[in-house]
């Protein structure tokens, strides 16, 4: 006779193996779980895809950001360039007028303090007076070779010469009344500060 499990439960044999026994079913569950997880996976780089775009478009936007940030601070950068350049030149020229301006106010005070050496002494009289730069020379009328000597002792206390020395003196025969001498001072210029300041 032929038996037929329908409860699908093995029998125990004796001695032997049992045999493997297929529940229904069992196959199909492994095949929906390898589904379910290969689905799994296919969502999770679906989603890693869209976010990485979306990374990628913030990033491209804060790339173009920066380069028109970059654009316009080069463009500010070469204003200020500009400006910068000017106002130095400006302030190449103030210096040059400031510079110019001192140097006219040495010789300005180099001629009010000869005037004043001048008039300060008795019977001298100038005639005449040119520099080359470093030295001044004088000619002049005096009353006496006293007149002459002092005018030489006031030139020198004014410290604003190294050397004062006697060029040349004699006596002017033009002038007939007085006794008169015409001389002629070079005068080393060592201008002193109090020179220059006043």
């Amino acid at each position: 006779m032929i038996r037929i499990n329908l409860l699908g439960v093995p029998r125990k044999t004796r001695g032997k193996r049992a045999a493997a026994v297929s529940v229904p079913g069992e196959g199909s569950g492994t095949l929906v779980l390898g589904l379910v997880v290969g689905l799994g996976l296919v969502l999770a780089m679906a989603a890693s895809y869209v976010w990485v775009t979306r990374e990628q478009g913030v990033l491209e936007r804060k790339l173009q950001q920066a380069n028109t940030e970059n654009r316009r601070l080069a463009d500010v950068k070469a204003k200020y360039e500009a400006s910068k350049r000017k106002a130095d030149m400006f302030e190449r020229r103030v210096k040059i007028i400031d510079d110019l301006k001192e140097a006219q106010k040495g010789p300005v005070n180099l001629l009010n303090l000869v005037a004043d050496t001048v008039n300060k002494t008795d019977a001298v009289w100038l005639e005449a007076m040119t520099t080359d730069g470093k030295s001044l020379n004088f000619t002049g009328m005096a009353l006496s070779a006293d007149a002459v000597a002092d005018l030489m002792s006031n030139l020198r206390k004014t410290g604003a010469f190294k050397t004062v020395e006697i060029k040349e003196t004699s006596q002017d025969a033009s002038v007939k009344e007085l006794q008169a001498f015409k001389f002629e001072l070079i005068c080393e210029i060592g201008l002193s500060n109090k020179v220059k300041e006043s």
